[in-house]
């Protein structure tokens, strides 16, 4: 039986709200489904794996995350029409919901966890749900067809492990577009109190090795920016462009 908790921190934990006053008034509301019933109550206890969807927000995208990517998007100056993508990672589908919105023909959408896509993504013809998949074990016969964007944004995993195989499975001629969050990627002896990692220092290096990294697996980085939003517990994070020819 799935373990519950409290909808408003459900709801942060998704990326649905940035922060439990934040997901309480959504809540209050009216804004916050779970399929077509509305959820009235802030403590209401549900599943960890309920279905949740924010509706009549104040971005356009079905969480927070995608205001990350389109950022990306707009800095780096991409252009997703027509492309067949990877969103790793994809817990509500913030990202998916942007590539869709922006043009993409499909989206495979891989995460290890359970009923967290939004209901809309989940009936929409041009994405795949790839639930209860971890991106580690992926093969060429769960695709089924060829792919040449990778985005991602993944938890508690460095960006090196998290994306080598959707690497090595997408096309030759590939764009990736992935989040670099440094208390997933430095030591646990750098991480500060609350999982928060705040000496600039720190987040230089990581971009540095992050970029360091794709280079020497042949790709181009066009830049690496700072996120225009921190993460749930405030973590400065950044967004990597690269190419792959």
């Amino acid at each position: 039986m799935a373990k519950k908790q409290r909808l408003d921190q459900l709801l942060v934990a998704r990326g649905l709200a940035e922060s439990r006053t934040r997901a309480q008034a959504l809540v209050m509301a009216g804004l916050v489904f779970s399929g077509e019933t509305k959820l009235a109550k802030p403590g209401q206890q549900l599943a960890d794996d309920a279905i949740l969807d924010v509706r009549g927000r104040d971005h356009p995208w079905v969480g927070r995350g995608g205001i990350k990517l389109a950022h990306a998007l707009k800095t780096f100056a991409l252009d997703p029409s027509g492309v067949t993508a990877m969103d790793v990672g994809s817990s509500t589908g913030g990202f998916t919901d942007v590539l869709l919105q922006t043009g993409a023909s499909h989206v495979f959408a891989v995460d290890s966890g359970t009923n967290q896509l939004a209901w809309k993504l989940r009936q929409d013809p041009r994405v795949t749900v790839m639930e209860q998949t971890s991106a580690r074990v992926l093969t060429p016969d769960m695709i089924d067809r060829p792919f040449d964007w990778v985005v991602c944004d993944a938890s508690f995993i460095s960006l090196r492990k998290v994306l080598e195989v959707p690497l090595q499975l997408a096309q030759p001629r590939c764009r990736l577009v992935a989040l670099i969050k440094p208390q997933f990627e430095v030591g646990r002896e750098e991480v500060g109190r609350g999982g928060v990692v705040r000496d600039t220092a720190l987040h230089t290096r990581v971009c540095e090795d992050v970029q360091a990294w794709l280079e020497g697996e042949g790709w181009t980085v066009d830049g690496i920016v700072p996120s225009p939003i921190t993460g749930p517990e405030g973590n400065v994070e950044f967004l990597v462009s690269a190419l792959r020819k």
